[in-house]
């Protein structure tokens, strides 16, 4: 048997993950890397990152595009208090299937990289 969280704690857990994108003085930030950890794109969260979690689920508010991006094969992305301190969680992109999905993972210098949702659900 593994290990598993009843729904109140989950909750919690989501509550804590999220809030922690709040640490600064700031916007926490997401960011998009390369698989060797360059930087493609910043989006920028809004301050607080996310609502209070529904459950396990947590929704974030509204992202601010980069219009501005350095460019790059995107594979990963971290997320990132004010003081660009990683925080909260981090994953795989893709275009199906991972932890963030994008339409394209090739980014131009210059593009506009946005996000229309992003949720962190706890582990169970």
């Amino acid at each position: 048997m593994s290990v598993s969280h009843p729904s109140g704690i989950r909750t919690i857990i989501a509550n804590a993950v999220v809030d922690s994108i709040d640490d600064g003085a700031g916007a926490g930030f997401l960011v998009f890397n390369t698989s060797g950890d360059v930087e493609v794109a910043t989006l920028a969260f809004s301050d607080p990152a996310f609502g209070a979690a529904s459950g396990p689920t947590a929704t974030a508010s509204a992202i601010t595009s980069d219009s501005s991006a350095t460019g790059g094969t995107v594979a990963k992305f971290v997320c990132q208090d004010s003081d660009t301190n990683a925080k909260g969680f981090a994953g795989a992109v893709s275009t199906s299937g991972s932890d963030i999905n994008l339409s394209s993972l090739a980014v131009g210098a210059g593009d506009t990289v946005s996000m229309s949702s992003l949720t962190y659900t706890a582990p169970p």
